[in-house]
């Protein structure tokens, strides 16, 4: 089993444990979401793609796995905006995770005072985390 597996894996046993109604993954190849959906989620998993901007200083092109990534039946793909790379800062993860919750609330799948998992990328470490939302999201 690989290292991201791992993760994968425990992202989906702790979502099951905690009762989370979501789980929310970072990723900008769509890797992490597959290995997600391969362990079977019963609940939706929110995809945030964040693709890599590159240039050769006359034109930017984007990357990223926005078209491939419904795996799951219950997964959502979100493309997040390139400028917000979520390895720079928290502030940064914060932003893109704000959106996340929005766009979750908007959809019907994250309501206050949800448990919610999220799977993401926080420099060179890996980081599974579980957010108790408050009233306000």
């Amino acid at each position: 089993m690989s290292h991201m597996e791992s993760i994968a894996s425990s992202a989906v046993r702790a979502a099951i444990k905690v009762k989370a109604s979501v789980i929310i993954c970072f990723t900008s190849t769509g890797r992490a979401a597959r290995l997600i959906a391969k362990y079977r989620p019963t609940m939706p998993v929110l995809s945030m793609v964040i693709p890599r901007l590159k240039t050769n200083q006359l034109h930017w092109t984007t990357t990223g796995a926005y078209e491939a990534i419904a795996y799951h039946k219950r997964s959502f793909p979100m493309l997040a905006d390139p400028r917000n790379a979520v390895e720079s800062t928290g502030a940064t993860n914060e932003t893109v995770l704000k959106v996340a919750f929005d766009h979750g609330r908007n959809i019907g799948v994250i309501k206050p005072h949800d448990r919610v998992v999220v799977c993401q990328k926080v420099g060179d470490d890996s980081v599974v985390k579980i957010i108790e939302l408050e009233e306000e999201i």
